[in-house]
């Protein structure tokens, strides 16, 4: 069968690989559509910490159920997604309910390989039923359910200023579910055309250009001079992390979505004092999946706001690079396979 493999940073080539085997407590899926993920145009950059070369890429996944075993409640033919997350079962974060963060978890597409392919093997256990929902829609769960678990990890509340600083795919899927949550919603992002997506897709309250000078001061004003009790960085970016703990109220809570490989620094005196609280949040549960595919059914996200390029299996390799480049637009490239 025809995969895409990444080779090496800035390398990707199609191989001919053999189908994979069927171990017990897996089902075998036929890939119908990948969405293409920061990690993915991050691990083609190099920039990807958890990376190991070759790969292949893909783990926003539809596909359609070829096999499986017969004491489980999926059927052959139904179409599903997965969560890509493959974790252990037995460490102490499994144990506690944390399997998105497992002590040896293995993510499909970045530790093991993944679904740039026409046919992949998963662990039963990863599988989510489909609900009735498109190859599209279901290849959107995935990342929109990181987004969803970082508003339940910050515990948003009903009218509370949320900050999200990043209007990639990830950062707008935050801002839907701060909004689903009943938050006035900021975005903060240097990308004008992002912000107007923001706007006019997403309905999100108030946007500001990080590249203008007076940014503290307009979130200032937005918060009627409080600033945000949660902020929320979906950029990975060193200077960004570092400059959000500025906007911070008293008591607020700052989640890292994005990931950074290098060390982050803040004022001590100045986090003390707010008694505030830092913390990460790592990939998505079965409770966010659920979230997120309920939150469609309800007309609550229209995920086909996201897809803004599409091009077939074949054609992934020749434009892979150009979704890099800010300049096209990229929100979500859909892989037809």
């Amino acid at each position: 069968m025809k995969s895409l493999i990444c080779n090496t940073p800035g390398e990707l080539e199609y191989q001919e690989i053999s189908m994979p085997a069927l171990p017990e407590g897996y089902s075998l899926l036929k890939i119908k559509r990948i969405g293409i993920c920061g990690t993915d145009l991050h691990a083609y950059e190099g920039t990807q910490p958890f990376f190991t070369y070759p790969r292949i890429l893909g783990h926003e996944i539809a596909a359609e159920i070829v096999a499986t075993q017969a004491d489980n409640d999926f059927s052959v033919g139904e179409l599903v997604t997965i969560s890509p997350y493959f974790y252990c079962g037995t460490c102490i974060t499994c144990r506690n309910g944390l399997n998105n963060c497992c002590a040896s978890i293995q993510v499909c597409g970045v530790h093991v390989d993944g679904g740039m392919r026409e046919y992949l093997a998963v662990p039963t256990f990863s599988l989510i039923h489909g609900e009735g929902l498109s190859e599209d829609e279901l290849a959107l769960v995935e990342p929109l359910a990181i987004g969803a678990h970082g508003i339940r990890r910050a515990a948003v509340k009903p009218n509370e200023y949320v900050l999200v600083i990043g209007a990639g795919p990830i950062g707008l899927g935050t801002m839907e579910f701060a909004r689903i949550a009943g938050a006035h919603v900021i975005a903060l992002d240097i990308n004008e055309q992002r912000l107007q997506f923001c706007k006019d897709k997403l309905k999100v309250e108030f946007t500001v250009n990080a590249l203008l000078p007076d940014v503290e001061a307009q979130i200032r004003s937005i918060t009627n001079g409080d600033m945000p009790t949660v902020v929320i960085d979906c950029t990975g970016n060193l200077k960004a992390i570092n400059h959000a703990f500025r906007y911070m109220s008293h008591g607020a809570r700052f989640v890292l979505i994005g990931l950074q490989r290098n060390e982050i620094s803040l004022s001590h005196p100045e986090f003390h004092k707010r008694e505030a609280t830092l913390m990460s949040s790592r990939n998505a549960t079965s409770e966010d999946f659920i979230h997120v595919i309920d939150s469609m059914k309800k007309g609550l996200v229209i995920p086909t706001n996201y897809i803004t390029h599409r091009v077939s299996f074949d054609e992934v390799k020749d434009n892979f690079a150009s979704w890099l480049d800010p300049a096209n637009g990229v929100i979500k490239a859909m892989v037809n396979m």
